[in-house]
């Protein structure tokens, strides 16, 4: 037969297991949260960072339309400052004679 102080010894290490355990799952509960919590976060950000790569490159394709724009008009403009520098030689042509 155990005796009072055996007994009591048992019911309280049963007592410690029982609470080591109910603060494990306190901990397994809170760490499921925090991984939840984080996955949202990085599902996010990943979803952030897809959304300025498209946007990146979105921007780019328009650099590059609106440069070789920018180098169309340039042409564009040699050429009508051609045109009037040989329009003024003609009529410096016509004054002359």
């Amino acid at each position: 037969m155990a005796t009072p102080t055996a007994r009591a010894e048992e019911i309280d290490s049963l007592a410690s297991l029982e609470e080591r355990i109910h603060r494990a799952v306190q901990l397994v509960s809170q760490l499921r949260q925090e991984k939840e919590t984080i996955q949202k976060l990085f599902e996010e950000a990943v979803a952030e960072k897809e959304a300025g790569d498209k946007s990146a490159v979105e921007l780019r394709e328009q650099n590059k339309l609106l440069s070789q724009e920018v180098d169309e008009l340039k042409a564009e403009r040699r050429q009508v400052r051609s045109r009037i520098e040989k329009l003024l030689g003609q009529m410096d042509m016509l004054s002359a004679t």
